[in-house]
């Protein structure tokens, strides 16, 4: 159910008008947690509720009443990552800008992917910076047409950010690390299921997987792995 808040949204009308949908729904005694999004605003949302709820009503006097969305709480982790690597993806981004510019360089794509017998399934996708999950599907994307970028920087002299064979092995290693965290998240994001039942596996296999990088062969991927996990030790 959605309900109407009336500007300003600030965290004293948000409580109030939650506190009246318990109040009408007769939940109030059979609250056991809110889960909201980590920001100031919620944190005072939460704090107004505990002194208006009932606390003994609530499983260990609502000890774990204030609940932060698990995707929300992933989402910074990455982020924190991707300021890592910046630098390692950088031509690829560029690659894909450049073949996405204009139609008429899409046409000349999709040509040289017929010429090498490259399937073309996907359309190059450009990232969007403050959307991790972009840069996941980029990267994803690009991957699938890696033989294709030389013979274009072969018939384009303009075209001048083609990967290194080591840029596109990095680009790769990262994208490889991404799929876990796009995997979980989008689970946590479900809307036809529920996902309360699957956090706690999914979070030990970030947990464990964040310590497997932490020993990884490449330094690009541990310098990831540590400011992710020095992120997923505060939450």
């Amino acid at each position: 159910r959605f309900a109407y808040v009336p500007c300003p949204h600030t965290a004293e009308s948000i409580s109030e008008e939650l506190l009246k949908c318990f109040s009408e729904w007769n939940i109030n005694q059979k609250l056991s947690s809110l889960t909201v999004d980590n920001c100031s605003c919620n944190d005072a949302i939460i704090g107004i509720l505990k002194d208006r709820l009932d606390m003994r009503a609530l499983p260990l006097g609502g000890k774990f009443f204030h609940m932060r969305c698990c995707a929300h709480i992933l989402n910074i982790i990455i982020k924190d990552g991707l300021e890592v690597i910046e630098g390692s993806i950088e031509k690829v981004r560029d690659s894909v800008a450049y073949w996405r510019a204009t139609p008429k360089r899409e046409e000349t794509f999709r040509e040289a992917c017929d010429s090498l017998s490259v399937p073309y399934s996907k359309k190059l996708k450009l990232d969007c910076k403050t959307r991790w999950n972009s840069t996941f599907l980029m990267l994803e994307t690009a991957l699938l047409y890696r033989e294709v970028f030389p013979k274009l920087a072969k018939r384009d002299s303009t075209y001048k950010s083609l990967p290194t064979d080591e840029e596109w092995e990095k680009a790769k290693d990262i994208c490889g690390r991404l799929q876990i965290f796009y995997d979980v998240t989008q689970l946590f994001s479900g809307t036809s299921f529920p996902t309360a039942n699957i956090y706690f596996p999914k979070v030990f296999q970030v947990r464990l997987a964040l310590s497997r990088w932490l020993v990884y062969r490449n330094v690009v991927i541990r310098a990831m792995a540590q400011k992710m996990f020095d992120k997923f030790l505060k939450y």
